[in-house]
Parts: C-alpha cells; sequence; structure tokens
C-alpha cells in the first residue's frame, strides 16, 4: 500500500482579522475508518466563542437528566477576569467547509412534552450578533438525533467569519407548570480549505472523505458525511461502529447510541 503523507496549512481569518495558520496532516485517502477520531485544531484564541453544549439537567422534563445536547466538539480554557480570579470557559466551536452545513442535536424528549423547537443563527461582525435566519422545526416523534439543515435561500456562510447558533426546545412537562427551556448554544466557521485538501476530497469516496475531514479538524463535514451514511444504511454496524468512535473522540459517546432521525425540517412559513 503506497501511503502519501503531505502537510496541510489551513489559514483561517477571524472577525478580528486575526491571522490564524493551522498545519494540519491530512491522511491518503485510502486510510480506513476503522481509527476515525477527530484531530481538534487549536481553539479560537481570542477566547471567544463560549457556549453552552448541553442544557441545564433542572430545565427538562426526563427523570435521568438527559437534555438536548449539541453534537459538536468543546474546549475548556480559563479567562482571567481580574489579577486574582481566574474563570474556567468552555468553548464550543467547529469547522466546516460548506455554505450551508448542517447541525446535529440530541432531543431526548416526547413528542408529547415538546411545545415547539426554534434552531437560531447569527452573524459575529464587530462584536454585534445580526440574525441571519430563524425558524421552528417540525417536531420529531421519538427522542433521538435529529439534524437542522441550512436551507440554500438563507444567508450562505462567509470564509472566516465567526456564526453562533442556537437550539432551544420549549417544553411542557406538566399542563399545571409553564413551559421549560431547555437550549444548547455554539459556533460555527467556515474556513478557506486547503487546495491540496479540496482536491483529496473530490478524488474521495464519502466513507473516506470523513476521515479526510476529521483527521484535518474539519468537524461539520466530517459528521455530516458520516451522517449521511448511517440514513443511507441504517443497519450498516460497520457505519454504526464509526460513528461510536467519531463522537466518543470530542466526548459524546454517551449518545452515540441514540437514533438517528432523518428530521427536522422548518415549518411552513416560518423561515426568516
Amino acid at each position: 500500500m503506497k501511503i502519501l503523507q503531505l502537510t496541510i496549512a489551513l489559514g483561517i481569518c477571524f472577525t478580528n482579522n486575526i491571522s490564524y495558520p493551522l498545519k494540519l496532516q491530512a491522511l491518503p485517502v485510502n486510510h480506513h475508518l476503522a481509527s476515525l477520531k477527530f484531530v481538534p485544531p487549536p481553539p479560537p484564541p481570542n477566547r471567544g466563542a463560549t457556549g453552552s453544549r448541553s442544557g441545564a439537567a433542572s430545565r427538562g422534563c426526563t427523570t435521568n437528566s438527559q437534555t438536548v445536547t449539541a453534537l459538536v466538539p468543546t474546549y475548556q480554557t480559563t479567562l482571567n477576569s481580574d489579577e486574582q480570579t481566574i474563570v474556567p470557559i468552555t468553548q464550543v466551536w467547529g469547522l466546516t467547509n460548506a455554505e450551508y452545513p448542517q447541525f446535529f442535536f440530541f432531543v431526548p424528549y416526547n413528542v408529547s412534552s415538546i411545545k415547539n423547537i426554534e434552531f437560531v443563527l447569527q452573524e459575529q461582525t464587530n462584536n454585534k450578533n445580526k440574525t441571519l435566519y430563524r425558524t421552528n422545526l417540525t417536531i420529531p416523534k421519538s427522542p433521538g438525533i435529529i439534524k437542522v439543515n441550512l436551507p440554500s435561500s438563507a444567508t450562505s456562510l462567509q470564509i472566516g467569519t465567526m456564526y453562533h447558533w442556537f437550539l432551544k426546545v420549549r417544553l411542557q412537562c406538566d399542563q399545571q407548570q409553564p413551559l421549560k427551556l431547555d437550549y444548547t448554544e455554539g459556533w460555527i466557521q467556515r474556513i478557506n480549505q486547503n487546495s491540496t485538501l479540496n482536491a483529496q476530497i473530490k478524488q474521495a469516496q464519502l466513507q473516506q472523505q470523513v476521515t479526510l475531514y476529521a483527521e484535518n479538524g474539519v468537524w461539520y463535514d466530517a459528521i455530516m458525511n458520516l451522517a449521511e451514511l448511517r440514513l443511507k444504511y441504517p443497519q450498516n454496524q460497520n457505519l454504526l461502529t464509526q460513528w461510536t468512535t467519531l463522537l466518543s473522540s470530542v466526548g459524546l459517546g454517551e449518545i452515540a447510541s441514540q437514533p438517528l432521525i432523518d428530521c427536522c425540517q422548518p415549518q411552513l412559513n416560518n423561515v426568516q
């Protein structure tokens, strides 16, 4: 087997114009998915992109403390609020090469408990957020992992810009009580992908693309492609193993066995 190794340099430019080069190694396209593992890129250097991958347990309706969870990597760092106080923060952030990516979330609630599900995407410009897309989603018929498409009718993601997303699940746990809110929030950034990696992606089959994206730190594209394969071949145990391996590599192994549901679309007349 001939193994070709090369160095990929990804130049990422944040909204504050900080140059952020990444030197990542692209695996050969025949690398087997059995060793699939996400190799995270360095997180945003300005300690931005803070968020919450999972909601607070007290917000939900389930008895096992499961809450809505985004399928995205997290990064732990600290922030010096003053000379004596160091505050731990969590960055919820990932990269994409797509103009219109997909987002994946675990929603642990029964259809009878969900009042509505709202997805929001905002653009960060000069430390201000502008809402680009907002929609209520159709409610899944059972608990599981759902996907949310950014449609072509929405504004496409621009290279280097940070985008802030939210998934808000409003719950009616008890008809005698007010609605509860469970939500997750995080960030996505589109990269100007290296031309050599682009050439490898174009030549690779979908399974091979998963490995290339995962090993080069492009999270959203890796999980998008693997989810597409799982939805197409739901009984394939090898794909399930690869899915578990990928999620476990970012600390999401506990929800990897949850069913992947081909849901949920924007409700009609409800897209901004």
